[in-house]
């Protein structure tokens, strides 16, 4: 349900309103009833939250939102727009008990709201973000980021929140070529044969020989080298410019992105709103919108829920994607 103090619950209710998304998932929220019922009405969205005690007792039917409570908080406890500790302990909450769900099996992949780094901080959360707790919570290693735009655009990111110098700095050859070999691990394990991956390049017009920079020489195309040496059928580096492009045009299957707002740009500017953030490296499917809380719009009523119902739907999409690459295949009956 993400941030009760943001527009995570609205998003959610508005989503879940939509009698389409039913045809391809069954969703149920793991959340706070009050505060669901409390976002539904503020948004005017007429629907029947049907609270269960288990995943395998919805009703998974448009018009009824089935509800799994975690936490039982008052509104009043939880005002919107301001970071809350109360907020914060509710996300986690949120959080373990997907993990929780997901690694018995009983669900079959988890799509987040939005939650507010600061929230988690005052509530004494371990962790900064979605991403760091769903690793640390599953004891995953090799998670990357995964941008899937629309049907076309798929965005890996080589680093993620540091600064821009810091980013600069994190870019060695083993850290691209490690990114290059979990994106294309990754891609396989959806079901996606033989991936091709363009990574950008940092520097204008790829450096221009070194004249603009010398990444490309000295770190991106040895890693690129190294990967395809591994067997990964990567190529670059390519002009940022260009590189996402190419992609939509489907000379690639992917890119690999340097830095947080190379592929944020991109993104959101070819389709704001069908933007969802997939976290691979996971035991399950984890998708999530990729805009923030939006504490000044938050029980407004006015937040826009297509991109939560796009993460639902991803979730769904790579679940079967993820289910369908798993089964043997061959070997006739026995």
């Amino acid at each position: 349900m993400g941030d009760p103090a943001g527009i995570g619950p609205e998003i959610v209710v508005r989503a879940l309103a939509r009698p389409e998304l039913y045809r391809s998932v069954r969703p149920l929220v793991l959340g706070d009833e009050a505060l669901l019922a409390r976002a539904a009405e503020i948004c005017g969205v007429k629907v029947r939250i049907n609270p269960v005690d288990s995943p395998e007792a919805g009703r998974f039917v448009p018009g009824v939102v089935d509800l799994l409570p975690v936490t039982a908080l008052s509104p009043a406890e939880v005002p919107f727009g301001r970071v809350n500790p109360e907020a914060g302990r509710a996300c986690f909450e949120f959080i373990k008990k997907s993990v929780e769900l997901a690694l018995a099996g009983r669900i079959d992949a988890v799509a987040t709201a939005p939650i507010n780094k600061a929230a988690l901080q005052a509530a004494g959360v371990p962790y900064l973000d979605h991403t760091q707790a769903y690793a640390a919570l599953t004891r995953s290693t090799g998670v990357l980021t995964m941008f899937v735009v629309g049907d076309r655009l798929k965005i890996f990111f080589a680093t993620r929140h540091v600064s821009l110098r810091q980013a600069i700095a994190e870019l060695t050859v083993d850290r691209v070529c490690e990114v290059l070999v979990l994106a294309d691990r990754a891609l396989r394990r959806f079901g996606f044969p033989d991936p091709r991956l363009g990574v950008a390049a940092l520097n204008p017009h790829a450096g221009e020989g070194g004249l603009f920079g010398d990444e490309e020489i000295t770190v991106l195309a040895p890693a690129v080298e190294r990967a395809r040496a591994a067997g990964v059928r990567a190529e670059g580096p390519v002009p940022a410019d260009s590189v996402f492009y190419l992609c939509l045009q489907g000379r690639y299957d992917a890119v690999v992105s340097l830095y947080h707002d190379q592929g944020h740009i991109a993104a959101k500017t070819y389709d704001f709103d069908r933007t969802v953030s997939l976290t691979t490296g996971l035991p399950f499917v984890r998708t999530s919108v990729d805009h923030g809380t939006a504490y000044d719009i938050a029980g407004r009523g006015i937040a826009r829920a297509e991109s939560m119902a796009e993460a639902i739907r991803v979730a769904g999409e790579y679940a079967r994607r993820l289910r369908a690459a798993s089964r043997p295949t061959g070997g006739g009956e026995q």
